[in-house]
């Protein structure tokens, strides 16, 4: 029998595996600490970062009174929506980062959306 972890990586893998950002429709990832949540928009073909937001960033530090549940991950998915359509980045590419598809990530991903992101 697999533990948690084990599933963790394979499905990491498996998303990976299976998805890449470009330039026009960057890779929107998202990480899910045990404190905070963390997302950033990566162009996959140069290897760089083009846009990153969390729950350590200036426009939600003091405003989130605790950073690890949904709320916090709704505000994080609106505010780098709010930083890409800014950019005049529309079109994304979700990587889930091998979590479910269910409370925080789903939070995250409805957030972005209603934003302005299509994925």
């Amino acid at each position: 029998m697999k533990d948690a972890k084990t599933k963790f990586t394979f499905r990491k893998a498996r998303v990976r595996k299976k998805i890449s950002g470009t330039n026009d429709r960057p890779r929107l990832s998202i990480y899910r600490g045990n404190k905070n949540v963390y997302a950033q928009l990566i162009d996959d073909e140069k290897g760089r970062t083009i846009i990153a937001a969390s729950t350590l960033s200036p426009e939600l530090k003091g405003k989130l009174k605790v950073a690890d549940t949904i709320p916090a991950a709704k505000a994080v998915g609106e505010l780098i929506a709010k930083k890409a359509v800014e950019k005049g980045i529309k079109k994304v590419v979700f990587d889930r980062g091998g979590h479910l598809y269910h409370g925080r990530v789903k939070a995250f991903a409805d957030a972005a959306r209603q934003a302005g992101l299509e994925f």
